[in-house]
């Protein structure tokens, strides 16, 4: 069995159940996180609709808070979803509007410790995230 994450009469991801079932517990959490929601609704009959603006939308405060978000071990739980956020989003469409890697630019960082690996203040994050991101949409059945 599994699910039909999609846009319109497109799909976008046809992942197992138990991936999908971790993947919508991770949306919850982070949209309680950013305090917005995600535009992915919920599965009904082996299928997901995305709503591509409300997706957009979550997708930058995504971005900007994994960038803004200095804490090791919350840093790290939150990277693959949203590598898999960003799979998604680029089969959508959706442009993708990478934060600056100019910290002082771009307000500071939040939750700084304990803090990230030597070079995250860098745009290094922002090449990882993409090889990440690349590296499983390869492997993401759509």
């Amino acid at each position: 069995m599994s699910q039909y994450y999609g846009v319109g009469d497109r799909t976008l991801w046809n992942p197992s159940n138990g991936a999908s079932r971790l993947f919508m517990m991770q949306v919850g959490i982070h949209q309680a996180e950013l305090g917005l929601p995600s535009g992915i609704g919920p599965v009904q009959d082996d299928e997901c609709e995305i709503d591509p603006a409300v997706f957009e939308v979550f997708v930058a405060a995504l971005l900007a808070w994994h960038r803004k978000n200095s804490h090791a071990v919350m840093a790290a739980l939150s990277e693959g979803f949203v590598a898999t956020v960003l799979v998604l989003a680029e089969r959508a469409g959706i442009a993708l509007n990478w934060p600056c890697a100019d910290l002082a630019k771009c307000g500071g960082l939040n939750q700084v410790q304990p803090s990230r690996a030597p070079g995250s203040s860098d745009g290094s994050w922002a090449v990882s995230l993409q090889e990440k991101s690349h590296e499983l949409g390869r492997l993401m059945a759509t």
